[in-house]
């Protein structure tokens, strides 16, 4: 049997000359064509990532096919050769190079090397060849069997079901497969059990037993990595399954190699499954063709026959079925008696359209009233002033869970993606605007124009822009924003040197002082923020993993795009020890076939549940929506060195519904949790508004039975009651109280009270809540604050380090306080909180804290610590490149020095050089 690998075409020197005429012909000694797709590049003979080989002084040409729509290209590692980058199905693309070393060629693209296009090209000495050993039929009463096929008929083997009344085709490509699709059968026939045509089909095929007379077999298959599509060799005596494997996703048959000397002189027999009908339960995903089995060509061996381009069942990723969808298009009522709920909750509507229409965005103000944002405008911005969308403002006046009352607050707003109530007015995500509208919470009226505080906000790509407000326990205003949207943010009118780019992160921005920054960068597109008790920042996010701890300076692993530092040369990676998405194809092919997991990759929303009303286990956790699954995540953060390691735990809700879409949860005064659900049967972003429903909209809310609704106006509150509020169990008195207060502004009487709290209650949560009241009332100086970084808890020394680096400066003994903390704190939270604040001063300022941060072996492992160190550290080679060798020489984290070394050659100064000269010289020496 012959195998052949690719096309590789071998010029003769003596082959005739073309006529001068002609244009000149490139030749190439081994000329490969792969097909390229996110599960890898594929040889013609279906071999994915397959080792292309060649022998040295080849001139080589490497061409890939896009086989999706989807931006590819192909490189050389060592050689540093890159293609250009094709998009369009069936565009290609191009390398060519001497072959002189062995390489590795991948895809450039950000994260898909790592969702497995990669393989090796390997020069080799002698001739390449692809023959392999002859193989031969099994026999039963000393006749061969029709196990390849070759009489044409299904003789020797008995069918169930549709799928195999008439499977045999010989042509290539098949009636029953795409055109462009090749078989690469053998001999006359080979079997399918429907093709991409007639994949709906079902049904087994079963062979008579016969004798295992050789210690190996082998035989083609190819069609869908589907669980119930695949075939089994059974043992027939124990009609135990001995051997099992799928196709891989494509219509190639590849031989499959299987180790028989167990079984030899038992009898077996073949069992081709396909149980998948591959119908979509989903409304907008297309069946799935690949719901199939191809088979032909078994054989027995004498020894281990070797195939270049063998179907290993360790390299298939095997998707399971279909996960089941028992509703779709359901009203408001239907979709919440639908869904599935912990026992000791239950969840009522509270409205449904068209009393709202496309909730976008929703934030809870202290009346517990909520404020919602209808989306009419996305995906498309309107031209300026001719925006549709509105907020509304919903209130439940007897507890019931319907939202009974109901009003208008502003209407021609355009492209709304964020909201948040407090210190005076309403604040809007509005790309390319944050917008604040003023506003007389007596009336729900505003009381001027809407005031444009930022622009320069993108809109590239409009389900990634600004979004998720909130007020953070600092008193700045908190919002996420999308990998693929470009921003450039300041004030309007301000020059490119007065803004802030961002492209994936959380930013912040200070109501009063009108200052703007960003927070963190990196991650995708994240849909949710929120804080725990000890005022920590979480995110949700979709594609990349999907849960980060948030730190100040951190820079996070990004779905795509580099850092805006450039040498930033590594990042922090999620926090969770989880994914909630199935298999090893990456995120998107495991949509709506991980219930198992956690339902897909795509989240919106965060809520870390504080309403004090719910069972213990739920405070602290994070709650997010799960939108593929169609479901509430559940996360719990525990403390792991100086961050947190977040698990799966149980997921608290089931839609059941395949259009639910839970944008957002927040919990209110009674406890209870409210819920915003842009209703829709298409869950994927689109530029195109035809695909989205404009007439559907949900709000739930969801009741514990230790919920008492309670109706509450904390602005009629006074001063010395909205301090009390910080020792309530419900945050939601804590939060609006404290924005409140910060309205109010300083209080002495106020700011003694703090203290008091502070300085006694034994529950550091109270004490932290204290002192963030202090700080946005301004009621703390900096001595005071220095004074706390020897507080016996590690929680407050560690605030009282961030409010002191908050305006980025500190006095030369505090600085020295600080420093004396870096070398001596036991605590990897407070050194990380140290890591963090030299981020926010000048780099001249930071040596000494560096210094001993860098030597605190204890971190060497940290998750987080190494990476946050080397981003303060990164600076100082510019400042002291000698100094900054020196202090990475010294260091105790990994990473610190490699990365210093690779920082400093990029200065490229001669200085620079010589440094490094004289550093390998005494490594040298040493």
């Amino acid at each position: 049997m012959l195998t052949l690998l690719y096309t590789t075409q071998v010029f003769s020197q003596n082959q005739p000359a073309k006529p001068a005429s002609s244009p000149a012909v490139e030749r190439f000694d081994r000329d490969y064509e792969l097909e390229a797709t996110m599960l890898g590049y594929f040889g013609k003979d279906g071999a994915r990532n397959p080792t292309l080989k060649a022998n040295k002084g080849d001139k080589v040409r490497i061409t890939i096919r896009n086989g999706e729509q989807m931006t590819h290209d192909i490189a050389l590692e060592k050689l540093g050769l890159k293609s250009k980058t094709i998009l369009d199905k069936g565009a290609r693309t191009s390398i060519t190079f001497t072959a002189g070393q062995s390489d590795t060629y991948y895809c450039t693209v950000p994260g898909h090397r790592t969702a497995g296009m990669v393989g090796s090209f390997e020069v080799v000495e002698g001739v390449i060849s692809d023959i392999t050993i002859a193989g031969q039929v099994p026999l039963k009463n000393n006749l061969p069997l029709n196990l390849s096929f070759e009489s044409g008929s299904l003789k020797d083997w008995t069918a169930t079901g549709d799928a195999f009344t008439s499977p045999l085709y010989d042509q290539d490509p098949s009636p029953v497969h795409e055109k462009e699709m090749h078989i690469g059968y053998e001999g006359k026939y080979f079997l399918s059990s429907g093709g991409n045509t007639n994949y709906k089909l079902t049904g087994t095929l079963t062979s008579v037993p016969f004798t295992v007379t050789q210690p190996f077999a082998a035989f083609r298959v190819s069609g869908g990595a589907l669980q119930d599509t695949r075939v089994e060799l059974v043992e027939a005596s124990t009609n135990k399954v001995i051997f099992q494997i799928t196709g891989q996703g494509r219509a190639t048959l590849q031989p499959v190699v299987v180790d028989m000397q167990s079984y030899l002189n038992k009898e077996i027999f073949i069992r081709i499954i396909d149980n998948e009908t591959g119908i979509s339960q989903i409304p907008y995903i297309p069946n799935d063709k690949w719901a199939h089995i191809n088979f032909d060509d078994f054989r027995f061996y004498a020894s281990r026959p070797s195939f270049p381009n063998e179907l290993k069942p360790k390299d298939i990723i095997i998707l399971p079925p279909l996960d089941p969808v028992l509703n779709a298009g359901l009203s408001g009522t239907e979709a919440a008696k639908a869904m599935t709920l912990p026992r000791g909750f239950k969840l009522t509507l509270g409205a449904a359209e068209p009393t709202i229409i496309r909730p976008i965005a929703f934030t809870i103000d202290w009346r517990g009233r909520l404020w919602v944002v209808e989306g009419h405008t996305y995906p498309v911005p309107a031209p300026e002033g001719q925006g549709r969308d509105r907020i509304l403002i919903f209130e439940d006046t007897n507890g019931d869970g319907t939202l009974d009352k109901r009003k208008v607050f502003m209407e021609g707003l355009n492209l709304v993606s964020g909201i948040e109530v407090g210190m005076g007015g309403v604040w809007l995500g509005a790309a390319p605007y944050l917008l604040f509208i003023p506003a007389d919470f007596k009336t729900d009226k505003p009381t001027g124009p809407v005031q444009k505080l930022l622009d320069g906000w993108g809109t590239q790509d409009t389900h990634e822009t600004l979004n998720s407000l909130r007020w953070g326990p600092d008193g700045w205003l908190y919002g996420n924003h999308g990998v693929f949207t470009h921003s450039n943010v300041g004030r309007p009118g301000a020059p490119d040197s007065e803004r802030t780019k961002i492209n994936a992160g959380v930013w912040r921005y200070h109501p009063t002082r009108h200052q703007f920054e960003v927070f963190a960068e990196g991650t995708s597109n994240p849909w949710g923020i929120d804080f725990n008790d000890y005022g920590h920042a979480f995110i949700t996010a979709c594609v990349i993993p999907h849960m980060y701890h948030m730190i100040q300076g951190g820079r996070y692993q990004r779905q795509a795009g580099k850092h805006f530092n450039p040498y930033t040369y590594d990042d922090i990676k999620t926090h969770a020890d989880h994914v909630h998405w199935v298999g090893e194809r990456g995120p998107h092919a495991g949509n709506f076939r991980s219930a198992s997991a956690g339902g897909g990759h795509a989240h919106a929303g965060a809520m870390v549940y504080l309403g004090g009303s719910w069972p213990q286990e739920y405070r602290n956790t994070i709650f997010m929506n799960n939108i593929n699954g169609a479901r509430l995540n559940n996360d719990q953060p525990s403390r792991s060195g100086s961050g947190y390691l977040v698990t799966h735990k149980p997921d608290f809700l089931a839609m059941n519904d395949s259009w639910s879409q839970w944008l957002n949860m927040k919990y209110d005064p009674s406890g209870s949790v409210w819920a915003i659900d842009w209703y829709d049967k298409n869950q994927c972003h689109s530029a195109n508004p035809d695909v989205h429903d404009k007439t559907l909209g949900r709000i739930f809310k969801i009741t514990h039975e230790n919920d008492k609704w309670v109706q509450a106006d904390l602005s009629k509150a006074s001063d010395m009651e909205l301090v009390n509020y910080q020792l309530h169990t419900n945050e939601w008195y804590v939060r609006q109280a404290r924005t409140l207060l910060q309205e109010r502004g300083p209080n002495k009487k106020v700011h003694k009270a703090l203290k008091e709290i502070l300085a006694k209650n034994p529950d550091v949560t109270r004490k932290l809540r204290a002192l963030w009241t202090l700080h946005v009332t301004k009621g703390i100086t900096e001595k005071e604050l220095t004074d706390l970084l020897t507080h016996e808890n590690e929680y407050v020394r560690s605030w009282a380090i961030q409010l002191l680096a908050e305006d980025k400066a500190v006095t030369p003994e505090t600085l020295k306080r600080l420093a004396a903390l870096a070398q001596t704190d036991k605590s990897a939270l407070v050194r990380l909180y140290l890591s963090s604040a030299m981020l926010r001063l000048e780099p001249a300022q930071r040596w000494e804290v560096l210094e001993a941060l860098a030597q605190r072996a204890e971190d060497k492992d940290d998750h987080n610590q190494p990476l946050m160190v080397w981003y303060a550290v990164e600076p100082l080679a510019a400042v002291d490149a000698k100094r900054a060798l020196q202090l990475a020489e010294k260091a105790k984290l990994p990473k610190i020095l490699p990365f210093m070394i690779q920082r400093i050659g990029a200065i490229g100064s001669e200085d620079s050089k010589k440094l490094l000269r004289e550093y390998n010289d005494r490594l040298g020496k040493l």
